[in-house]
């Protein structure tokens, strides 16, 4: 059977999935790799990491026909390469978070209003162009070494297909592209000095980038598609072609996104303006740092020994608001709504009733209401919401579901496939290899709703009165560090 695959280079692990032509799943492989923190702020990763991995998840999948691959990976990471291709130091990843100064660097080089209108966005310490500052700065030698500047997947691509390139989707993260006419934004290259031919060619996420080299002789010769980034990549996979639904993704960090008519950004730049993985398309989303990365800290801080569902079945025991108990997600700082690195998480309220399921109960409704932040400020674009679909690993979770459907006021829609990112650059690579005529044909062909998770009236009632008190606490918190 002709099968599409796609790859999911994401911050744990790389995933693939093989998937027919009308959705099912033939095959599922995945491999880890490390994260590194050398101090505090800083995340890394080594980019042989990613192939070693990619390599291994395709090999386990053992599927043969295959009419195409496509690619996504977390976003806003910089690659830096030789004049060879060869990497010069680990990548700095998304949730890094030290380039502050840089960021403030780049809003005056620019100016706010200006980089808000040519990318859509402010400088955030997540983004790639603040990354680059910070190299030019901190690590001079191996700065002037640097002649090609790639994103994760398109690492992954390089080594898989042996070509430079990304896609408008993904290039909309690093805080160069022109995001309305999708390319390059020279004035922003001007400003910040950075050399435009060290960016590889700007594609449409279904457009073919390459064919698989002679690295994979199983695979030799399959078309590649452009891919997406992670998160537009999980809202093609969860049908989110257009405007209607949002997805709304319950990974490590926390997304809220919407599709739009056309190009609009917020003039504060509260939400990001990306291209959509869609030809011709934008999209406005909302991201928090720490989604079930909050859950995962706290499993890990407080409960290493016990099991998910162990701590969800003593969360449920507690009504919502668990007595007052207010959890706020900042473990990482945090871009929607306050783009402050320095924010810092906290658990108020806490008495001596408080158990540990309290707490969890506390983090999943802090980060629920941490996405209704997103979702109001999306609301502000005129995005109306009637219902999302939803994904990531925190998705899961029957108990979570129920709180974030309730605390947004929205049902929430499960598809068949769980692998909302992996499962949209497969939909990319399908397109590429002409299995789909284009990204429209393969969402309507694979994409199928299995369950709609309801808001709880009385739940929604009682958070409703709790968001308030959620959104009055982080000013308590900034500057606590200092």
């Amino acid at each position: 059977m002709t099968a599409v695959v796609g790859i999911d280079v994401g911050t744990t692990g790389v995933k693939a999935i093989a998937i027919s032509p009308d959705g099912e799943i033939l095959g599922r492989a995945e491999r880890g790799y490390p994260l590194s923190t050398p101090h505090p702020g800083w995340s890394e990763q080594d980019p042989e990491d990613w192939w070693g991995a990619t390599d291994a998840a395709l090999s386990d999948l053992s599927v043969g026909d295959v009419a195409g691959i496509g690619l996504s990976g977390q976003m806003h990471g910089l690659v830096v390469l030789d004049d060879a291709e060869r990497v010069l130091r680990p990548a700095i990843l998304w949730n890094d978070q030290r380039t502050a100064a840089e960021c403030a660097e780049i809003e005056e080089l620019v100016g706010l209003e200006r980089l808000i209108a040519l990318t859509g966005n402010r400088a955030l310490t997540g983004f790639t162009a603040p990354k680059l500052l910070w190299l030019r700065r901190h690590e001079p030698e191996t700065y002037a070494r640097v002649r090609h500047v790639l994103l994760p997947k398109d690492y992954v691509r390089l080594r898989l297909a042996g070509e430079q390139a990304t896609d408008a989707a993904d290039a909309s993260g690093t805080l160069l592209l022109d995001v309305a006419n999708r390319r390059w934004s020279g004035e922003v290259l001007e400003a910040l000095e950075l050399p435009s031919d060290w960016l590889p060619p700007v594609l449409e996420s279904p457009d073919r980038s390459g064919l698989v080299g002679a690295s994979d002789s199983l695979l030799q010769g399959v078309p590649v598609a452009a891919g997406a980034g992670d998160q537009p990549a999980a809202a093609l996979g969860v049908g989110i072609d257009r405007p209607g639904p949002l997805s709304v993704v319950l990974g490590t960090s926390g997304v809220v996104l919407a599709a739009l008519p056309a190009y609009r950004a917020d003039p504060e730049a509260r939400v990001h303006a990306f291209c959509h993985a869609v030809p011709g398309g934008w999209q406005a989303m909302g991201v928090m740092l720490s989604a079930a990365g909050s859950l995962q800290w706290l499993h890990d801080v407080v409960a290493p020994g016990a099991s998910f569902e162990e701590l969800t079945r003593e969360a449920e025991r507690w009504q919502p608001g668990a007595e007052g108990l207010v959890f706020l997600p900042y473990l990482a700082g945090e871009r929607t709504p306050h783009a402050d690195p320095d924010a810092r998480g906290a658990f108020a309220g806490l008495q001596l009733r408080h158990d540990r399921g309290a707490l969890v109960r506390a983090v999943l409704e802090g980060v629920a209401f941490g996405l209704r932040d997103s979702l109001e400020l999306l609301g502000s674009l005129g995005v109306e919401a009637e219902r999302g679909r939803v994904s990531g690993g925190g998705a899961r979770g029957r108990l979570w579901l129920e709180i974030v459907a309730s605390v947004l006021g929205i049902p929430l829609e499960l598809t068949a496939v769980e692998e909302g990112s992996a499962f949209g650059a497969a939909l990319l690579g399908g397109v590429a290899g002409g299995v789909f005529a284009d990204v429209h044909d393969a969402v309507a062909r694979c994409v199928r709703v299995r369950e709609v998770v309801e808001p709880t009236p009385e739940w929604s009632r009682a958070y409703d009165e709790l968001y308030p008190r959620y959104r009055a606490l982080y000013p308590t918190l900034k500057g606590w560090e200092q």
